[in-house]
């Protein structure tokens, strides 16, 4: 197994010879060219696991020195078992440790490819399954019987749905827990969409790094989808966060991008 050093995704060997999720118009490849890397050398190099509990039973794991984008994953943890969602593109037996001790997992899922790091990886530690959008089953680098693909809605558990809202990638998902933020409920969006740094917005975009915009009815449909759930916190998939009031906050933030977009403000360029 070998790992795309840009963006920490997993690939069966022999691997292509360019990582076809860098080469995309969504990503990019290094001005170095592709670079290969494995666990073994992540390790030898001093990679490791960090973590944080952010709310109960919310847990945080990233990478000490960034691993590719370097995303952060939520280790959300129910009584009947757990979801692990944007795994991170290194793990360890002391990381798998930590996962077990917080009880079973039942899945590993990713927002997007971009997020889809070393999940089966994860999974076959974890004896859990892999959820992949059907839509972006393509992307795939690494083939597994434990790979499920699923459109539309899935629930992991009950009060734990992924959704399909697409936008930046056509199988772009989210995770609703409906127990977490205290009741209010938790959606976990990697950049399905984007908790802004003002803490007070979203962006919704086709590239971040490439900075390629969504249209407004995209930009519609995944409001309106995302209006037919009950939410109040948003965690991205950086440690970026809506602390309150998630959905007016998504509803205000689609309604400033549509209103851009169409040109209603064209006025102040």
């Amino acid at each position: 197994m070998l790992i795309c050093a840009t963006c920490a995704v997993e690939y069966d060997e022999p691997a292509p010879e360019v990582c076809p999720i860098c080469a995309d118009e969504r990503q990019y490849l290094p001005v170095g060219g592709q670079r290969w890397t494995t666990l073994t050398e992540l390790a030898e190099a001093g990679t490791t696991l960090t973590w944080a509990e952010t709310e109960p039973d919310v847990h945080c794991i990233s990478t000490r020195d960034a691993v590719g984008i370097g995303q952060t994953a939520q280790l959300v943890r129910t009584s009947q078992g757990s979801l692990l969602w944007d795994p991170p593109g290194f793990l360890d037996a002391d990381g798998v440790a930590r996962v077990r001790a917080q009880g079973p997992v039942l899945a590993v899922a990713a927002s997007h490819p971009h997020m889809f790091g070393v999940q089966v990886e994860w999974a076959r530690a974890l004896d859990a399954q892999v959820l992949v959008a059907e839509a972006d089953a393509m992307w795939l680098g690494r083939t597994d019987e434990r790979v499920q693909v699923w459109s539309g809605t899935h629930d992991v558990l009950p009060g734990l749905t992924l959704h399909q809202v697409g936008g930046h990638f056509a199988g772009s998902a989210v995770a609703l827990w409906t127990q977490g933020a205290e009741g209010r409920g938790l959606l976990l969006t990697g950049d399905t969409i984007f908790p802004n740094p003002d803490r007070a917005s979203v962006g919704f975009l086709r590239s971040y790094p490439n900075k390629i915009p969504l249209s407004a009815a995209v930009v519609e449909r995944i409001a309106a989808q995302l209006e037919t759930l009950t939410f109040d916190r948003i965690v991205g998939n950086f440690g970026n966060v809506i602390d309150s009031g998630g959905q007016e906050v998504l509803r205000r933030s689609a309604e400033r991008h549509i209103a851009w977009v169409r040109g209603d403000f064209d006025h102040l360029t």
